[in-house]
């Protein structure tokens, strides 16, 4: 069977063209924006790709048209799609029906921290002989790739809220059905799609209403918003966890960073972990993972020893490169609470050290504006806030950020913020970037102008 995936370069989409690939169909796909890392695993996965929405991408016709939710109405190769009554489906659809059917599905669901818990799950299970198969929104260090079919009924997969597609308004996850669910955390967000935060709970709302009675439900401990989600029923057992000693799954920090500490099960201590990861955030991901882990039979003990060894995701606080002692991080943060968490992991781990930071406002919702109050709160741990603010972004980011003063500087263009930081990073320094998308490859041209400017 040829599909066509149309948005294959988003996360979610180019993970389904790898699961596509892997099922033995033949698979291509077009996007406005071909880039790394997702083109260079579909390109060595030996799928076409195609830039732009030409309609003459979808001649001949392919047996199926996967669409991806950036496409909308207007678009020329879904007015073309619809016009030559070509079959088409959206990828969560997709997957549910051609991989997830008779699986064992550990979901991740939450604002933040969805990439990195489900890496972790699929880490542990994997560390455990258990050959998970997965659906990951990001690049696993541990495997090199987004998405695998797995040799087991065990899948993780990343449980998005967003939307399905212009044909299909539910949130992703509610296709999944799983049997393993973990809800992180939830924050307003997405408000390109939700009005607000009661829209997103009644989403999450029909997600936990998908969940067996035999299954289970791993949620945070004293998190307002998701315990409003509960109230309105669960007819599933519950853990909670968190990043002190009060719940079920909880820790004892050994060091301020994060990087060590004791993982405590109904207030017992069961073990020590040490692993590359910092940050309260990441010590809340890991008890999440290892509920979900234990729920599939894998104790607690082999999870530590699994941690230790876990590579963290591509773009999240992930090491580019250094340069004559100036360190260069790349970070997927695109929220205030994910920049303030990231950033104060950051800090912990640095000290004294000056971080930085620097910020793309590209999703939908920062364009937009709506968290743009909160965002020089959420960079306050920073020595040097340095903002891209391109001409469609919809406030002023010069007044907005004017309470942070002289730390704080806003820029029209990409270049000058990399002349800015050649002309003021020092050896010992850490630059931070925060961006979900390409940044103009900001990262490696700022490596190229540090390594030159000797």
């Amino acid at each position: 069977m040829h599909i066509h995936i149309l948005g294959i370069c988003g996360t979610f989409m180019g993970g389904v063209a790898l699961l596509a690939r892997a099922l033995g169909h033949e698979v291509s796909g077009s996007d406005a924006n071909v880039y790394p890392p997702m083109s260079t695993q579909l390109e060595a996965a030996g799928i076409q790709l195609r830039e732009g929405y030409d309609p003459a991408h979808l001649m001949p016709a392919p047996d199926c048209v996967v669409v991806g939710n950036a496409l909308s109405r207007g678009n020329p190769a879904v007015e073309y799609m619809l016009d030559a009554g070509l079959p088409y489906t959206s990828g969560p659809q997709w997957l549910a029906e051609q991989v997830l059917q008779e699986k064992w599905v550990l979901a991740v669901a939450g604002t933040h921290g969805k990439t990195s818990t489900a890496s972790l799950l699929a880490w542990i299970l994997e560390y455990a002989g258990m050959e998970p198969g997965f659906l990951i929104g990001g690049v696993p260090l541990n495997f090199g790739l987004s998405a695998r079919i797995g040799g087991t009924p065990f899948f993780v997969v990343e449980a998005d809220e967003y939307d399905t597609a212009f044909f299909d308004k539910r949130s992703k996850f509610v296709h999944y059905h799983p049997r393993t669910l973990v809800m992180n955390n939830l924050e307003f967000d997405h408000a390109d799609i939700f009005d607000d935060l009661a829209m997103i709970q009644r989403q999450f709302h029909h997600l936990v209403r998908t969940v067996p009675g035999s299954g289970l439900i791993i949620a945070p401990e004293g998190e307002q918003a998701m315990d409003e989600v509960l109230e309105m029923g669960c007819w599933t057992p519950l853990e909670r966890f968190s990043a002190d000693t009060t719940a079920y799954w909880g820790a004892r920090p050994i060091t301020p960073d994060g990087s060590r500490f004791t993982l405590l099960c109904d207030g017992e201590p069961v073990g020590e972990v040490a692993w590359e990861l910092t940050g309260r955030h990441s010590i809340s991901n890991a008890l999440a993972a290892i509920a979900a882990a234990r729920h599939v039979g894998v104790t607690p003990a082999v999870s530590i020893e699994a941690l230790a060894e876990f590579r963290n995701v591509k773009r999240r606080m992930e090491l580019r490169g250094e340069v004559d002692g100036v360190q260069v991080y790349d970070d997927f943060a695109h929220h205030p609470t994910a920049i303030e968490t990231t950033l104060g992991g950051l800090r912990a781990q640095v000290g004294e050290a000056r971080i930085f930071a620097v910020l793309e406002p590209r999703s939908n919702t920062m364009r937009m504006g709506v968290h743009a109050g909160q965002l020089p709160a959420s960079l306050a741990a920073a020595d040097r806030v340095l903002v891209y603010s391109p001409e469609s972004l919809d406030w002023n980011a010069a007044a907005v950020f004017a309470p942070l003063g002289n730390t704080a500087r806003v820029f029209g263009g990409v270049e000058e913020i990399i002349q800015t930081l050649v002309a003021e990073v020092a050896p010992g320094d850490r630059v931070l970037i925060m961006s979900n998308g390409g940044f103009e490859q900001i990262h490696q041209r700022l490596l190229d102008a540090l390594s030159s400017r000797n």
